[in-house]
């Protein structure tokens, strides 16, 4: 007879981008945690998918649960998939809600489907290609929430960071939706200054989520970035953002100004992947 594979192992699969590991979470039964090349991409609970264990993650959640009246379906465009976390969330929190995923690593989707499967009468749809050429081909004003959330390892890539991309993102976006990307910054924080900057040469309202100790660089961390041409609904962002377990502060207008310091927006001729995190950080070894 054949060997029964434990369901608390280690899942470790040759993928297209490197090495894929889907590791068992010690403290909660059929939930994953994704990890591509060492770096932690999504965490995944198989019986609840409102149970957003990475802080940046839930933060976006934020965003989509204040999108507009709860429950109310939306469409969703999710560049970058990983395990689907956000897209579960959005599934279950807002059913009928029409998703697309743009996952450049078959491999890893092929993975992601076996083991992390998701129920199929979800509207979620997961195509593979590179983020910006799909972006380029989706059709305009389209998009209730465009989701931007792309790590080449543990770096965005350089050509979804510039001003040219973020004003494709704007134009598939409905009227009144919402753009939000994730990154990764520390120290000086001149990414993650730069990147606020280029969303807001798109948009007139932006607002930026983050730890205070990631704000202040002391810390190697996420920064969450929402955008629209309308008003974002910045009181209820505050509360939730300042309620997580790992109380977070939301910067805009003024705030968001001091915090960019005159820094231009960057754009395809300057664009670099974002830095490269320090070891330990995100739990790399």
């Amino acid at each position: 007879m054949g060997r029964t594979r434990r369901t608390d192992e280690t899942i470790t699969r040759e993928v297209d981008s490197g090495v894929a590991e889907l590791v068992p979470d010690p403290d909660v039964p059929r939930s994953w945690l994704l990890r591509l090349n060492g770096t932690p991409q999504s965490h995944v609970d198989l019986d609840d998918a409102t149970h957003l264990e990475f802080e940046y993650v839930r933060r976006l959640g934020h965003v989509v649960d204040l999108l507009t009246t709860p429950g109310d379906p939306i469409r969703a465009l999710h560049l970058g998939g990983g395990g689907l976390s956000l897209p579960r969330y959005i599934a279950t929190t807002r059913p009928r809600s029409a998703q697309q995923v743009v996952e450049i690593d078959s491999a890893l989707v092929e993975l992601v489907r076996a083991h992390l499967p998701w129920d199929r009468t979800w509207r979620i749809k997961v195509r593979t290609g590179d983020a910006r050429a799909v972006l380029a081909n989706a059709p305009p004003a389209t998009f209730d929430l465009v989701v931007t959330d792309v790590f080449a390892g543990a770096r965005t890539p350089a050509h979804l960071t510039s001003v040219e991309f973020v004003r494709q993102a704007s134009e598939v976006l409905a009227p009144g939706g919402v753009y939000t990307a994730n990154i990764g910054d520390g120290g000086g924080l001149g990414f993650a200054k730069a990147q606020a900057a280029t969303v807001r040469a798109v948009f007139p309202h932006v607002a930026v989520l983050a730890e205070p100790t990631v704000f202040r660089g002391r810390r190697f961390g996420n920064f969450v970035l929402v955008a629209s041409h309308k008003d974002l609904p910045i009181p209820a962002l505050t509360r939730r953002t300042a309620g997580d377990p790992f109380p977070g502060r939301v910067e805009h207008d003024t705030s968001l100004t001091r915090f960019i310091g005159g820094l231009p927006p960057t754009t395809d001729a300057t664009a670099t992947k974002s830095p490269p995190p320090p070891t330990g950080t995100w739990g790399q070894s």
